[in-house]
């Protein structure tokens, strides 16, 4: 087996588009990401709220798609491809974080796996394979769906650099989630770590090609992945090796990746490999090398995160974590809805999305649709905005918005509805 590969670069908002491309061929994804296959560019959204560090950037999508296209790749067989989870909404997401106008720029589909996509139960896909799972077979005894379009598709994960109140740090590896787990996500993490080495197992097993371009131009630190400290850190990453980037991130964030639980296990299992000493790193060497010396999630842990760590491995998890598998499981998704969107992001994200909008790569995001690239990038940046497009009475009033779609699609409540169409579209 060949030593795995993870390419590094610094980047400027006027050079990140040639930047990416040479990332992208640095880390030799042609070499894993198939030109006759369809690929999907799996969109991370961690908030639909714009907050930097958190979700996928427009220049790391634009820069990946241009890179895909000059290097001969066909548009009509790359698309964006996104989840739901119940606190989540992808669709307004991709629009405040202006995903979807890359997407639409380029001409491409654009894919939600949870709206006309077929599923299908994993032993049907992986076969075998499912004997070997470390944890899934005991949190789902009746099995789990996945969607079919991902067998034999190539994915390209588009994850950026943070910190995790679950996982330490999340990346290539926790990318996966949402795509590959359909409904009661929540039930997995009491075992979240084992979890992620199951999905990359999966992982291996249906894509074609797998590949990650992870984007550090603003990177989080504290309680992710929402409620961090951004930091204009101006690099970029990219590996056909999942636990290999994971690991080359944890090191840059100033974490030791061996003691991660999840980058160990992979890392053990020989699914990659986790131990920095033994990956080769290409690019910009001393970038690669840094330490940023993060925090990291646990020290000033908000609220919500703090109880959410009670109940899955503290002294509230006999009390309450079972009510998590009943009808009774949406009280958490509300909760979390009414802390984060309609208490913290107001309160506290938005002076700190303020500040971020100050610098290069904040003003290169608030003026995305007015600008125009060369070849490199972005030469001009237009001006930081004076103030947020929404105030506190607004994103309250989004709050409201959003607490309604959360219950409207929570799993237990419309899990049912989905059975039925199902039933009677088959019926027809």
């Amino acid at each position: 087996m060949s030593q795995s590969k993870v390419a590094v670069l610094r980047t400027t908002p006027q050079t990140v588009l040639s930047d990416y491309h040479e990332l992208m061929n640095l880390a030799g994804y042609q070499d894993f990401v198939a030109k006759d296959a369809d690929t999907g560019l799996k969109i991370n959204i961690s908030w639909h709220h714009f907050y930097p560090g958190c979700s996928t950037t427009p220049w790391q999508l634009d820069g990946v798609i241009r890179a895909m296209k000059q290097d001969g790749y066909d548009p009509n067989l790359i698309h964006g491809c996104h989840n739901r989870t119940v606190v989540i909404d992808a669709h307004l997401g991709e629009r405040e974080n202006k995903q979807v106008n890359v997407v639409e720029a380029h001409g491409l589909r654009n894919v939600h796996l949870y709206e006309g996509e077929e599923w299908i139960d994993v032993r049907e896909a992986v076969g075998d394979l499912a004997q070997k799972f470390i944890c899934l077979n005991d949190v789902y005894p009746n099995g789990f769906s996945i969607p079919k379009r991902f067998i034999g598709e190539n994915i390209i994960h588009l994850p950026t650099v943070k910190t995790h109140v679950f996982t330490t740090t999340t990346g290539a590896m926790k990318n996966a989630f949402g795509g590959l787990l359909n409904e009661h996500r929540h039930w997995t993490h009491p075992v979240i770590h084992e979890t992620l080495v199951d999905l990359l197992m999966i992982q291996k097993k249906i894509h074609r090609g797998v590949f990650a371009v992870m984007d550090g131009t603003f990177a989080g630190d504290g309680p992710g992945p929402r409620c961090m400290i951004p930091h204009v850190k101006n690099v970029i990453l990219a590996s056909a090796d999942q636990v290999a980037i994971d690991a080359v991130a944890a090191k840059l964030m100033g974490f030791d990746p061996m003691q991660i639980k999840f980058i160990r296990i992979a890392h053990e299992m020989g699914l990659g490999c986790g131990d920095p000493n033994e990956i080769e790193l290409v690019g910009d060497l001393e970038a690669a090398n840094q330490n940023w010396n993060f925090e990291g999630p646990m020290k000033n842990l908000t609220f919500a995160a703090s109880m959410q760590h009670k109940i899955y491995w503290g002294g509230l998890k006999d009390a309450i974590e079972w009510s998590l598998k009943t009808w009774m499981a949406p009280w958490a998704y509300i909760a979390s809805v009414i802390y984060h969107d309609m208490y913290w992001y107001p309160r506290f994200g938005t002076s700190r999305v303020q500040e971020a909008l100050r610098s290069d790569w904040g003003r290169l995001f608030h003026n995305w649709d007015n600008l125009k690239a060369d070849a490199k990038g972005f030469a001009e940046l237009g001006a930081a905005p004076s103030r947020l497009v929404l105030g506190t009475a607004g994103l309250l009033a989004r709050g409201v918005g959003i607490l309604g779609e959360c219950i409207k699609e929570a799993p237990e409540f419309s899990s049912k509805k989905r059975r039925a169409e199902r039933k009677a579209a088959a019926g027809s």
